[in-house]
């Protein structure tokens, strides 16, 4: 099947994805498409994110679905509001000419009763999220004893997001005839297990091996500290101009502390994580697709569901554990035809984790040098040249004699003057600042665990308090002891900031308060940085448990205070 004229399917559904511009189907649409039209047999299908899948397995069941009869047929889940939505949009799409064909979105951060009125329309097909189809179930709202075909997409993520026991429950509320599709781009031990618990001897289909998902894609890494990592990140911004780009973090804390430094730094950055509320995820999603923002830090559950061609590049703030997830990653950018970049940012401890991701993907990921204030000016000149020289409509009118006579200026003498007005604040950033120092990674350093990046930290933390006596008599009965390694310290959270009037004295003494029981021993306190919206602090190891016990229970000028331990 080269075309899709040249498939089964009914004219009605030919017509609708001709005019959506459908002609040629991608290589999972190729084998997934003739294989549901003309087997019963139940379907693991492993594809990334962007190949097509909903097409897949949408035009071929709709083809077959009964729109005579007013019972749900067609059941899928999907992890997320967002990608909920877009399958919902694209099956509607499809059956543009199939009048008789209703379907309906569930998903929670909406009405559920808006949700069960819509549901007295009778759909056949449902499109739902997990939580909010049990909820719908609860309810008595939603019968799926005559359902033909479920479809699980995504579903390493939907279990990855503690979705486990709401798919069982579904599932089991479904009849044993039915046909099961499963669509995942990993194929995890939970994704195996409700494969073979729910599935009966399926057929697999693999489409793009892990090493054909970096082509047209440029894999690079580079080695900064841990206090490094922020500046080294803002180079690397600052020497790909004219970037559309998504950066991964590990933890919604991390994302939010990354976003808010590039925002502080005015670049036209958002976070996308799960602390945000439903209407808060889907103004950041709508200024990036409009490319209002054209960064978006994101966890990599927030980004399921965002599906968009253009980005330029990717960038790994915090490498995964699963090579595969780099993979998935990656694959966000290059797409639909284009040449994208992958950029890794790791700490020299994190050398390991890298080798084991090159030699799981068998991708060529190059070390390169963190860009210098001179690396970074060139680049911004050829980015103005490249916006300059882009095939731009008029769009306004202005008198020509508005221009004043330039003719005493060269072409070249003006091209200088209009880049040193462009970049004159950039370049007087970077004219003074020292260039981070290229950080050798080896395998000694793994061994002992990343301590020379600790020792750096220790340093870098030293001068940032001042002289010891200066911390408030919080130590005087230590007698005078030296402190401890970072190693014995933990990093927490704190959900307060500058926004609060939080000072840096009042943490000292909510830690002080929330580490008291412990006889006249005090907690050894490290580094306090206190955030617009949020901080971080340091607090002897041993004292992790007291401190979280008892600080969810204290506020601080009437507000509450949460604290977690950050990674």
């Amino acid at each position: 099947m080269n075309l899709f004229t040249e498939s089964n399917l009914r004219p009605d559904l030919l017509k609708a994805i001709g005019e959506l511009g459908y002609e040629s189907p991608t290589e999972i649409q190729k084998q997934t498409i003739p294989f549901i039209l003309s087997d019963i047999r139940d379907l693991i299908a492993l594809a990334q994110t962007g190949t097509g899948k909903t097409a897949a397995f949408s035009l071929p069941i709709l083809d077959m679905i009964d729109d005579t009869s007013r019972k749900i047929q067609f059941l899928v889940l999907c992890p997320t509001r967002e990608l909920c939505l877009q399958i919902a949009k694209d099956i509607k799409n499809y059956t543009k000419y199939m009048p008789n064909i209703k379907s309906t979105a569930v998903y929670g951060g909406s009405s559920i009763m808006d949700q069960m009125r819509s549901l007295k329309d009778k759909p056949q097909i449902i499109v739902g999220t997990p939580g909010r189809v049990i909820d719908l179930i609860n309810r008595k709202a939603l019968d799926f004893s005559a359902i033909h075909w479920l479809v699980l997409d995504e579903a390493d993520e939907m279990l990855s997001m503690g979705f486990k026991d709401e798919l069982e429950t579904i599932l089991s509320e479904t009849p044993e005839t039915k046909q099961t599709f499963l669509f995942s781009a990993t194929m995890s031990k939970e994704v195996e297990r409700i494969s073979k618990n729910y599935l009966t001897k399926p057929h697999r289909i693999s489409v793009g091996s892990i090493n054909e998902v970096k082509k047209n894609i440029k894999h690079e890494y580079y080695v900064a500290g841990y206090r490094q990592k922020k500046e080294a990140l803002k180079r690397l911004i600052d020497s790909n101009p004219n970037q559309y780009s998504i950066i991964f973090c590990r933890t919604r804390m991390e994302t939010q502390e990354v976003a808010d430094f590039l925002m502080q730094n005015g670049y036209a950055a958002d976070a996308l994580h799960g602390d945000l509320s439903q209407a808060q995820r889907d103004t950041v999603m709508k200024k990036f697709r409009l490319k209002n923002i054209d960064i978006l830090v994101a966890t990599d559950v927030a980004a399921r569901g965002l599906d968009v061609n253009s980005l330029t590049h990717v960038v790994h703030y915090s490498l995964p554990d699963d090579p595969e997830v780099f993979v998935h990653r990656s694959g966000r950018t290059g797409r639909a035809g284009k040449d994208g970049i992958s950029i890794s940012l790791i700490k020299p401890e994190e050398s390991r984790k890298l080798k084991q991701i090159k030699s799981v993907t068998k991708i060529d990921i190059t070390e390169s040098r963190i860009p210098t204030g001179e690396d970074i000016v060139k680049a911004q000149v050829a980015g103005v040249f490249e916006n300059l020289l882009e095939v731009h409509e008029d769009f306004f009118e202005f008198d020509d004699s508005l221009i004043p006579d330039l003719s005493e200026f060269s072409k070249e003498e003006l091209v200088h003057k209009l880049l040193q007005f462009q970049l004159k604040d950039l370049a007087l950033y970077y004219k003074d600042k020292q260039d981070i120092l290229e950080q050798k990674m080896s395998t000694r350093d793994d061994d002992r665990g990343g301590r020379g990046d600790r020792r750096d930290r220790d340093r870098g933390r030293d001068r940032d308090r001042g002289p010891r006596d200066d911390r408030d008599g919080r130590r005087g009965d230590r007698g005078g002891k030296p402190r401890q390694r970072d190693e014995n310290m933990t990093r927490f959270f704190f959900n307060l900031g500058k926004k609060d009037q939080l000072k840096k004295i009042d943490v000292l003494e909510i830690i002080n308060k929330a580490t008291s029981s412990k006889g006249n021993k005090r907690a050894e306190i490290g580094n306090i940085e206190i955030l617009e919206k949020f901080s971080f602090f340091e607090v002897e190891k041993s004292f992790k448990g007291e401190l979280l016990g008892n600080i969810q229970s204290m506020k601080f000028k009437g507000k509450d205070m949460r604290a977690e331990e950050a990674n």
